[in-house]
């Protein structure tokens, strides 16, 4: 199977260097992406250009696709799949859920038109638990501005064809019973999931970027969800 992996915000393909070894022994093609305007000193980019690099990349491959969304990732991941939803066979959510149209990532400083990586130490403890100083060392350099509208664009998604794509939704801490029960409460997002004809949430037992902290765990619960 054909895999995009999106990034979440600040990350490029290089995020997913230690989950693809895996992806490719278990028989799949992955296709890590940089998305528009990461990195760049300015770029008008918003959340719309994000979207429409995913869908080029979708029709690049020509195929049956699974797309990975890691954090804000997933809702570049649900629209770019509204779109193409003859195509997409599964979505996977890494420590997200999916979103609803009219959704915004999240609001971060801005500095001089773009939001550089505020560091680890921004984040709540829970989320990054399991990033020893050493990942945290050996990633924080790996993080890339992006840009200023990207986080809070609001997402541009219409129809309900997304709906009819099975997905998996692999959480940090949450498991199917409690995110079933939470969700309840989240207005719009719990109406987006419910929505949904086939969902699976599957714990991790992970902070939020599982792709530092538990590459091979990770990679063995997309193989699962691809199978």
């Amino acid at each position: 199977m054909n895999i995009i992996l999106i990034p979440g915000l600040w990350l490029t393909a290089s995020s997913w260097d230690d989950v693809v070894p895996a992806l490719r022994d278990a028989g799949h093609t992955p296709h890590p992406l940089t998305l528009p305007g990461v990195g760049e000193a300015a770029s008008d980019a918003g959340l719309s250009d994000w979207i429409d690099a995913v869908v080029a990349e979708i029709d690049r491959i020509g195929g049956p696709v699974v797309i990975v969304g890691h954090s804000g990732g997933g809702n570049v991941a649900w629209a770019a799949a509204e779109q193409r939803a003859d195509v997409v066979r599964r979505v996977i959510f890494v420590d997200t859920t999916p979103p609803p149209p009219g959704a915004s990532i999240s609001e971060f400083p801005v500095d001089d038109g773009v939001v550089p990586f505020p560091g680890w130490d921004f984040f709540d403890a829970e989320d990054t638990a399991d990033l020893d100083d050493a990942t945290r060392a050996r990633t924080a350099p790996l993080a890339a501005s992006v840009p200023e509208r990207v986080p809070t664009d609001p997402l541009p998604m219409e129809g309900t064809a997304r709906h009819r794509i099975p997905v998996t939704m692999l959480m940090g801490s949450m498991d199917e019973p409690t995110f079933r029960e939470v969700v309840t409460a989240w207005g719009d997002f719990a109406a987006e999931f419910e929505a949904i004809d086939d969902a699976e949430v599957v714990r991790l037992g992970t902070g939020h970027w599982p792709q530092f902290s538990a590459p091979d765990e990770l990679a063995r619960r997309i193989i699962e969800a691809v199978r």
